[in-house]
């Protein structure tokens, strides 16, 4: 069997080798390792080249005293720390100041009881334990301390430094009590004019109350599209990205924003010119196909005809692929009139169910719609675009036998209402998910070509969505589907 492990290692000085022997021999019944010296010179020694847990030490030794051999060992910076218990014969008060003086932490004097020095041993090995503890605890602290400075710094220089805008604002309210000067530039405010101030009450986006309320329940997101309204009166196009940060036992949100607005302003020049210039061709090259199949021009082989039938369906798919992007801008930029009236959601939930009903049948899925029965202020048409577009999606990427479901209920503080689609689909990826509403974006890039898409329906309902005030989200696992929700306001 393996020795058991000493309780401590004790170094014992002292020049009459019968207290020697009799220290050792009592030590080392109690499970404590023992060094025994008979000189000053040779303890100071052993101390040095291995410190011992606790030194039992005579005061009377020839050469060199204990108080000496104390003084020497507390000047140490390798023995300073070594409790240091005197054991002498010499009982006067004067005496045992001097040892407290030198650095002893204890006096004993002879004859002692071992029961007295057992106990006085392990009361001071147990304070050196503590004292060990709280040392090592305390430069565990000091460590921390000097990693979170340094981390406090670098996020300080790069907060200043960063050529994008950033903003540190509270939660729930948006006030913002940080910004970097990036942020003061873009935004054309002062500091003063800022810090204190919420994101409302600075009237920075058209869509503030929005933007708000995703502040407040959303723990983060990247990249979503916002108009930014300067202290000048123009609109910058920025992406924003969220992110919930600790600073001083408070929960704030961490701002980053990328101006985009030259690029805007270039991608929307294109798509419009594009948009524009290929409607007239495309027109007059779906008239040409149409007569080649009706065949007025001559008849055509099998072949033939599936090599048309190719065409008309590539030209179908670029049609509406304009269509969308047509629809698309003219919603963002608001030459789109929303045809604003009092409408039941029951009646647009059953409408955009019967528009999907056959396609859901053709795909083999089972279409279940629970409506719910509740006055909005909306455009009839956009909704109904909105609920058949979520539709069709969760019927295209679903395998069949399987079950798409819409159902409509109150926010929990019913000033909302709330309509989900749930598929039993392929689900989208995480890194996809804040994403997906944004243009020309698809899980898969074959899906274009496969299901027909255009990647502009999520980027479309979004824009209705928050047209109407409300907000559109997702969420999705991999292989088992994907639910989204249309939450909107009943006093819109």
């Amino acid at each position: 069997m393996p020795e058991p492990t000493p309780k401590a290692d004790i170094l014992v000085i002292d020049d009459t080798p019968e207290n020697l022997n009799l220290l050792s021999t009592l030590l080392i019944e109690h499970g404590y390792k023992v060094r025994s010296v008979t000189k000053g010179s040779t303890g100071i020694r052993g101390a040095q080249v291995m410190p011992p847990d606790l030194i039992l030490l005579d005061v009377n030794m020839p050469q060199m005293s204990g108080y000496e051999v104390c003084q020497h060992l507390k000047a140490d910076d390798r023995t300073r720390d070594i409790p240091i218990i005197f054991i002498s014969a010499l009982e006067a008060v004067s005496d045992k100041v001097k040892a407290f003086q030198a650095g002893g932490v204890d006096y004993i004097t002879k004859p002692f009881q071992i029961e007295e020095v057992l106990a006085r041993i392990e009361t001071h090995l147990t304070l050196r334990r503590l004292q060990n503890q709280l040392q090592f605890q305390n430069e565990q602290l000091q460590q921390e301390i000097r990693e979170r400075k340094h981390a406090e710094e670098k996020f300080a220089t790069i907060f200043q430094q960063s050529p994008n805008p950033i903003a540190i604002v509270t939660v729930p309210e948006g006030q913002l009590i940080e910004v970097n000067p990036s942020f003061l530039s873009i935004s054309g405010y002062t500091r003063e004019q800022v810090i204190g101030n919420s994101i409302t009450q600075l009237h920075l986006g058209h869509d503030s109350a929005n933007f708000l309320r995703r502040l407040q329940t959303t723990e983060t997101f990247h990249n979503l599209e916002f108009e930014l309204l300067t202290h000048s009166g123009s609109v910058k196009s920025i992406l924003l990205s969220l992110d919930r940060i600790e600073l001083n036992g408070t929960t704030y949100a961490l701002l980053i924003a990328n101006d985009i607005t030259e690029r805007k302003r270039l991608e929307n020049e294109f798509i419009s010119l594009v948009s524009h210039e290929l409607r007239t061709p495309l027109t007059s090259m779906m008239g040409s196909l149409d007569l080649l199949s009706s065949g007025q021009l001559g008849s055509l082989t099998e072949q033939g005809q599936h090599v048309l039938s190719i065409g008309v369906k590539n030209a179908e798919r670029l049609i509406r692929l304009i269509n969308d992007i047509l629809d698309l801008e003219r919603i963002r930029s608001g030459k789109i009139t929303m045809n604003w009236r009092s409408c039941d959601l029951a009646d647009l939930m059953t409408q955009a169910t019967e528009e999907m009903q056959a396609m859901a049948d053709r795909s083999e899925i089972q279409l279940i719609t629970e409506p719910m029965s509740i006055l909005l202020n909306a455009d009839p048409d956009r909704i109904v675009q909105t609920l058949t577009n979520l539709l069709s999606n969760a019927i295209k990427f679903s395998p069949a036998q399987t079950t798409v479901q819409m159902q409509a209920y109150s926010s929990a503080d019913t000033s909302s209402v709330c309509i989900r689609v749930c598929d039993q689909g392929r689900g989208i990826p995480f890194h996809q998910i804040q994403t997906i509403f944004e243009r020309f974006q698809q899980v898969d890039a074959s899906d274009a070509r496969q299901k027909g898409g255009t990647g502009l329906g999520l980027s479309i309902c979004r824009n209705i969505i928050e047209q109407h005030g409300g907000r559109i989200w997702v969420e999705s696992t991999v292989n088992q589907g994907s639910t989204f929700y249309i939450e909107l306001p009943l006093n819109a």
